[in-house]
């Protein structure tokens, strides 16, 4: 037991067996984005959200675990790198998840946790934190009926069906996993290392915009390279370098110190932030990948989802992450918001090309003005993370 939990004290860095947990998490957002770009239906859109969201949860249990557990400890090791393992399975099922290979998908997902759960409660055994534990995989267990259930049904009961268990394991999550006779997980039991996790979280966005990146390079590279080509290339980066720079905030208000505090329902807040912020940048991964692959492309409804929609999801995540750490609305995100949504019936007209001029304009507006804003603020010391 000495030495399993991760004191508060010890390095705040992300550690190596971290770093190397992650190559799992880039597998899963290239075959995601991989899945929509070869199928660029709605229906199957909403279907790689929810896969997403899946792989993503994985990504925050673990996280967390690494959080609260010493990485350095062989027991530890052995559980991330097991649970990365699994994870490996899961995400190779993703091509054909809404199919085939729907029990693996799901059947790792349940499978992770339970490991993660039998460990935990094994190694806590007589230890006051053995409660968080076991209250966290009972609502694991409750969530894995359906998932299991949604692995043998048709299609269209599956993505309910999975639905139903995403919503438990979130929703369960943000309220301290409440059970009936157990109580919930006291708030102390749920206290991050802020630092540590604030660079979990942007070590992995910086991963999605990877994707971003790679995809649009592959498609630049393996085709004819023209003027045209070249532009939409030159689009495709800008769009990556504006969701990076959107992400980024002054030093002054890094999240570290809020996670710090003794407040797991903002810890989950965060993380749903999060899932939108890269949900957003995986959509317009595939949509730079269109504009990439053919700038002048008939006009359909699936490039308007892909690029304005993957802008749109990253505003809204960008805005609630302010909103509840910050306390302060980013109108200039709400503007750019109206006006994508207002010209979104007009860009259904019109090709990749101008649909990304479009998007990256309103992005710029929304991003520059309110890092503007924001620096003003900091400067004027009205601006501070919430206490």
């Amino acid at each position: 037991m000495a030495g399993l939990l991760r004191k508060r004290e010890h390095p705040r860095q992300a550690s190596a067996l971290e770093l190397f947990f992650d190559l799992s998490f880039i597998l899963g957002l290239t075959l995601l984005s991989r899945r929509l770009f070869h199928d660029l239906s709605w229906g199957n859109a909403f279907e790689t959200l929810i896969l997403f969201a899946g792989v993503y949860w994985i990504w925050i249990a673990t996280a967390w675990a690494t959080d609260w557990y010493n990485p350095n400890q062989l027991i530890i090791k052995g559980l991330v790198l097991s649970i990365m393992f699994i994870g490996l399975m899961m995400v190779a099922a993703i091509p054909n998840a809404f199919g085939a290979h729907g029990f693996i998908f799901a059947g790792a997902y349940v499978l992770v946790h339970v490991l993660r759960g039998a460990v935990l409660l094994t190694l806590l055994r007589g230890h006051p934190l053995q409660q968080r534990s076991l209250l966290i995989m009972i609502w694991f267990t409750i969530s894995a009926v359906p998932w299991l259930v949604g692995a043998f049904r048709p299609e269209d009961e599956r993505v309910v069906l999975w639905l139903v268990a995403l919503a438990i394991d979130y929703g369960i999550a943000w309220l301290g996993w409440p059970t009936p006779g157990l109580g919930r997980v006291p708030d102390e039991s749920l206290r991050n290392v802020g630092e540590h996790l604030s660079e979990r979280y942007q070590q992995v966005f910086i991963i999605a915009l990877g994707e971003a990146i790679l995809v649009s390079g592959l498609a630049y590279a393996s085709a004819e390279i023209t003027g045209l080509r070249t532009l939409a290339f030159g689009l495709a980066f800008l769009n990556v370098v504006l969701l990076w720079r959107g992400y980024l905030i002054p030093g002054d208000l890094r999240i570290g110190g809020i996670l710090d505090q003794n407040r797991p329902r903002m810890a989950v807040s965060v993380a749903l932030c999060h899932a939108m912020v890269i949900g957003g940048t995986l959509l317009t991964a595939v949509g730079n990948e269109v504009l990439v692959s053919d700038p002048l492309g008939d006009p359909q409804g699936a490039w308007v989802m892909l690029m304005v929609g993957g802008a749109v999801l990253f505003l809204i995540g960008r805005i609630t992450y302010h909103l509840l750490v910050f306390h302060r609305l980013p109108w200039p995100g709400l503007v750019g918001l109206a006006i994508l949504g207002l010209l979104t019936p007009v860009l259904l007209l019109f090709q990749p090309l101008i649909i990304s001029l479009v998007t990256n304009a309103a992005l710029f507006g929304a991003v520059a003005v309110d890092l503007v804003l924001i620096r003003r603020s900091v400067r004027q010391g009205r601006l501070t993370t919430s206490s």
